[in-house]
């Protein structure tokens, strides 16, 4: 059988490694890349864009699914 004294000290024990020791529930998601673009000052730039919307066919139906295209303009 088991001391009280044993049984404390095993318990201190375990409340010290759980304190030193961290645990993570969960492993943080992969982050994505951030790219920066600085364009040229001179002759000065700006970014157009244009979005419209594609039918797609997907197993669990048909859904409209966004797209854009990016390009950059003088002026």
């Amino acid at each position: 059988m088991i001391s009280v004294k044993s049984m404390i000290a095993v318990c201190g024990v375990m409340a010290l490694l759980g304190a030193v020791l961290p645990v993570a529930a969960q492993t943080p998601p992969p982050a994505y890349p951030r790219i920066e673009v600085h364009p040229r000052v001179f002759p000065p730039v700006h970014r157009r864009c244009a979005g419209w919307y594609v039918i797609q066919y997907r197993p669990s139906g048909t859904v409209l699914f966004p797209e854009k295209h990016c390009w950059w303009e003088r002026g």
